[in-house]
């Protein structure tokens, strides 16, 4: 059965991410096609990329980079759920995504963002990280705003709308990651 991985991409303290996550799950769970599961960066203690090699070498030494890439080879593809900070994504997922390399190769990424105009450029720029790691994004997201989906820009409530623009992110993912499934050797 194919894998997603949803992926909460702040370890902010009071982050807003992990109800946005939880969101993304409990729709995404009444599907019985595929199987997901979240993945919270807090999980794994990834510091500041340690890795004496690059990540395309596929030389890993460091145990908490071993844990991570066992983790991330295990999903067909990804939700990831990110904030806006600075007109891009959070630190903590970029060195998350940085740590690793053959991992994300051929598997479909789909986004949630969530920030004053929506994380839009957040996403922008995860986009063309994905297409350096060999991963196919697809077009459809769900851009979340801090003025009209959470109320005291803290408490999670997404207008309906959202959940038709998830579900159609979440088909496209489906969807890019059964295809992409050969180029796995799946």
């Amino acid at each position: 059965m194919t894998r997603i991985g949803i992926i909460i991409g702040s370890t902010r303290p009071g982050r807003n991410g992990a109800a946005v996550a939880q969101w993304v799950y409990e729709v995404a769970k009444q599907r019985t096609d595929v199987e997901f599961e979240l993945v919270d960066l807090l999980d794994y203690k990834l510091p500041h990329l340690d890795e004496v090699y690059p990540p395309s070498m596929d030389q890993y030494q460091q145990p908490h980079t071993l844990e991570w890439a066992n983790k991330i080879a295990s999903f067909d593809g990804f939700v990831i759920v990110t904030p806006e900070y600075n007109h891009s994504t959070s630190g903590a997922l970029k060195n998350a995504i940085d740590f690793l390399y053959k991992e994300w190769n051929n598997k479909a990424v789909g986004f949630v963002s969530y920030g004053s105009v929506g994380g839009a450029r957040a996403v922008e720029h995860l986009r063309l990280i994905a297409g350096e790691l060999q991963m196919a994004d697809v077009r459809s997201q769900v851009a979340l705003s801090l003025f009209t989906d959470f109320e005291n820009f803290s408490t999670f409530k997404p207008n309906d709308f959202q959940r038709d623009a998830l579900n159609t992110t979440l088909d496209q993912v489906v969807a890019w990651s059964e295809a992409l499934a050969p180029l796995r050797g799946k």
